[in-house]
């Protein structure tokens, strides 16, 4: 049965009309952007909210979803199942040594950040924790090879998904994601499952408590973050945005850093010919002049 013409779409598949519709208003929504080659992607994870919700047609979903009169419950859910979620604990480690090795020592010795007031550090775009907990684990590595110096640190973790923020804040992995964690600190911050049969570990309350969650949305215009940022790392986030939509991203971004503070981006990523006030120290890493 063809439904791919068919306007008024069908329990089949999401029809091109309806497709449209759903990327122009992503766009809107997120500032992502839902190319024709991701149709099939979209089509199958609306597949399995028709069958959690009982729903029979495309049609009916896509209608609900973009009544503004609806519920913002399946708005978000419907955010969740398209964003993309893919990270990694250590995922591009060379961000790690040259923030331990070049950011720190100068934030400390210039600014006193993280002596005479505590580091603040935001994961934009932090998925399902493994990069907050990573940033975690690596400044409370410093803190402790930091004698004489009482280094504290605040990791603020955002995304728009409720789905993966509720998985973050949970802090339990499989043992399989957690491989790439060096050996002494899994022993250090990983606790196992009481539960010999689940292959499950949980970071332990006091790397927990270095982190906190909070939904936010990069389309907002207004963050609504109190204290400004030491570091920012928003690494393959803005890949899925065009470019007019990068630059005002990364305008906002600046307007959260302090003076001096470091941006880390994904090596995917790049600057440009942005029209963007910081500029690059490293490969992708830039800082805001004072």
């Amino acid at each position: 049965m063809p439904y791919e013409s068919d306007d008024e779409g069908s329990e089949y598949g999401l029809s091109e009309k309806q497709f449209k519709r759903l990327s122009e208003f992503i766009y809107s929504q997120c500032g992502i952007m839902m190319p024709p080659s991701k149709k099939t992607m979209l089509t199958a994870r609306i597949q399995k909210r028709l069958r959690v919700l009982g729903l029979r047609s495309f049609a009916e979903y896509v209608d609900w979803v973009l009544d503004p009169g609806s519920s913002d419950d399946e708005l978000i859910n419907f955010i969740d199942i398209v964003t993309t979620n893919k990270t990694d604990f250590f995922r591009e480690p060379s961000h790690f040594e040259y923030l331990v090795q070049n950011v720190l020592p100068e934030l400390i010795r210039v600014e006193g950040a993280g002596v005479r007031r505590p580091l603040t550090i935001w994961s934009a775009g932090c998925s399902t924790g493994e990069e907050p907990y990573t940033l975690a684990m690596v400044l409370q590595e410093f803190a402790e090879r930091s004698p004489g110096i009482n280094f504290t640190a605040q990791i603020l973790a955002t995304d728009i998904s409720t789905r993966v923020l509720s998985k973050a804040q949970n802090a339990v992995y499989e043992m399989e994601k957690v491989q790439t964690i060096p050996l002494a600190m899994k022993r250090k911050y990983l606790l196992k499952s009481k539960d010999p049969m689940k292959k499950l570990v949980r970071f332990t309350p006091e790397l927990r408590g270095m982190v906190r969650f909070r939904r936010l949305n990069f389309m907002d215009h207004d963050f609504g973050l109190r204290e400004k940022m030491d570091v920012v790392f928003c690494r393959n986030v803005v890949i899925y945005f065009d470019r007019p939509t990068q630059e005002k991203l990364v305008n906002k971004f600046c307007r959260y850093m302090l003076p001096g503070a470091y941006l880390f981006m994904g090596h995917s990523e790049t600057l440009n010919n942005l029209r963007v006030p910081v500029v690059q120290v490293a490969p992708t890493i830039y800082r805001l002049p004072k």
